[in-house]
């Protein structure tokens, strides 16, 4: 959208148009009847028309021309030019979407001001649009731990493409902030980021969605396709997409083209998509619940985001970030966290991984007062871990044992939790629990702990072998 389409069936006046536009700096394409005015349209949306109202010769004419452009593409501004002018004619013009009018013959002056303030119209009508599909959503990328950096060395290969990416992990891993941070570094960053909620929406209305509606009482509803050309659009949880939008939406990534629900004419895009999913796909595939062309379309690039259990190192850092976050936004306390909270939401169990940590936050900022460091007593389930100062409650299993196996049993525990809180990192692990780090491998190999690479960091467990 870049240069200007001058149609007009009289050779001499869209030579000497084009001729006039091009001293003044602007790129030109030329078309004498309907279908070239068309075809030219179809191959690359100009930046703004001049149309003649008579088209000798043609199949449709310039007011058929001006209804069909503005529908598909409304900002297209449209200048009308006729040598037969009329007060009737300059008014259908313009009730169908046509800038201006200018009769033949025309002064080249009143021309040149006529199409700058056309192009500027339709230039700031442009930018008011983006700004309000703009979602200011954060695409920041927090974290220092070896599974962070693995993953954000993977965002960077892909944000200067246009490969598609599919982005796997658990709930609430970040994954929609992955396809955003791909999204913000990229030369799409300007244009829209538009997300669909595979799993929100209405089998039955998933179509209309994606690729809106045209009906004589509404005119044109725009989908959300077509709401993010130039832009990215994000499937989220896209295992959700119901099999009969998986064929079309098939189609549209091999064509880049659609039809509107009710609708005959086809509607361009250019899209680049980003997936993510928490289901594995492999398994949706064999129980005919996902389309394997459609995967395969998708999963050109495959990345993982780690889930919080992968990534415990980072856990005080995100707490810190969204307690900054909900200070800015909701005016909440911008407290510290102590080193027992901290500790403590190393080794808790996040099976919402970085969105539940969020809420723990934003809960504990609102239930929580004055400004003095969060406390370990704060966070929730710590009242099971002491019921009186300097006590342990038990688990029925553990007060079970011997003496002897819950004594080991106690020690995998705690020292698998300490392991995985410093990233598999054995002489932190060592610092931090008051032992020689030769000492704490011969403890390990006896408790049967290893450690293993996963997601660019090491994760300990139990070997099983």
């Amino acid at each position: 959208m870049s240069d200007i389409l001058i149609v007009d069936d009289e050779r001499d006046i869209r030579e000497l148009i084009s001729d006039i536009l091009k001293d003044e700096g602007f790129a030109t394409r030329l078309a004498g009847n309907s279908d070239d005015a068309m075809a030219a349209v179809n191959a690359e949306p100009p930046a703004l028309m001049i149309l003649d109202i008579w088209l000798k010769d043609s199949k449709m004419d310039g007011i058929d021309i001006l209804k069909v452009v503005k529908r598909d593409n409304p900002d297209v501004p449209v200048v009308i030019i006729s040598g037969h002018g009329n007060v009737e004619i300059a008014v259908a013009a313009i009730k169908q979407g046509a800038y201006d009018f200018i009769e033949k013959p025309f002064n080249i002056d009143q021309l040149m001001v006529v199409i700058r303030r056309a192009m500027e119209t339709s230039r700031l009508r442009r930018e008011n649009l983006t700004l309000k599909r703009k979602d200011h959503s954060t695409a920041e990328m927090i974290g220092n731990s070896g599974a962070f950096r693995t993953l954000v060395s993977q965002l960077d290969k892909v944000t200067k493409s246009n490969g598609r990416v599919m982005l796997t992990g658990p709930a609430g891993a970040g994954k929609e902030v992955a396809a955003r941070y791909i999204h913000t570094n990229s030369n799409r960053a300007s244009a829209p980021f538009i997300t669909v909620n595979c799993a929100g929406v209405a089998p039955d209305r998933m179509e209309e969605v994606l690729f809106g509606r045209e009906s004589p009482e509404r005119g044109i509803e725009p989908g959300l396709l077509e709401q993010g050309h130039g832009g990215v659009v994000y499937f989220d949880e896209v295992a959700d997409m119901p099999l009969g939008t998986q064929s079309k939406i098939l189609r549209v990534l091999v064509d880049q083209q659609f039809t509107r629900v009710g609708g005959n004419d086809k509607v361009r895009v250019d899209l680049r998509v980003i997936s993510s999913t928490n289901k594995d796909l492999s398994t949706e595939i064999e129980a005919d619940r996902f389309r394997e062309e459609l995967y395969h379309r998708l999963n050109v690039v495959p990345i993982a985001v780690p889930s919080l259990a992968e990534r415990r190192e980072d856990i005080p850092l995100l707490a810190e970030y969204f307690i900054a976050e909900f200070n800015s936004a909701q005016g909440l306390p911008l407290r510290e966290i102590s080193d027992d909270a901290q500790a403590l939401m190393q080794t808790m169990v996040w099976p919402g991984n970085v969105r539940q940590l969020k809420n723990l936050v934003e809960r504990v900022l609102i239930l929580g007062e004055g400004t003095a460091p969060i406390e370990a007593r704060e966070l929730p389930g710590e009242e099971d871990h002491a019921e009186e100062e300097g006590r342990v409650v038990l688990s029925g299993a553990m007060a079970s044992l011997p003496l002897r196996e819950a004594r080991e049993a106690f020690e995998r525990e705690y020292l698998l939790t300490q392991i995985n809180r410093f990233g598999g990192n054995i002489s932190r692990t060592a610092n931090f629990v008051g032992m020689e780090r030769s000492a704490l491998h011969r403890k390990l190999k006896s408790l049967g702990v290893v450690t293993s690479a996963k997601s660019g960091t090491r994760i300990a467990h139990v070997d099983e072998d």
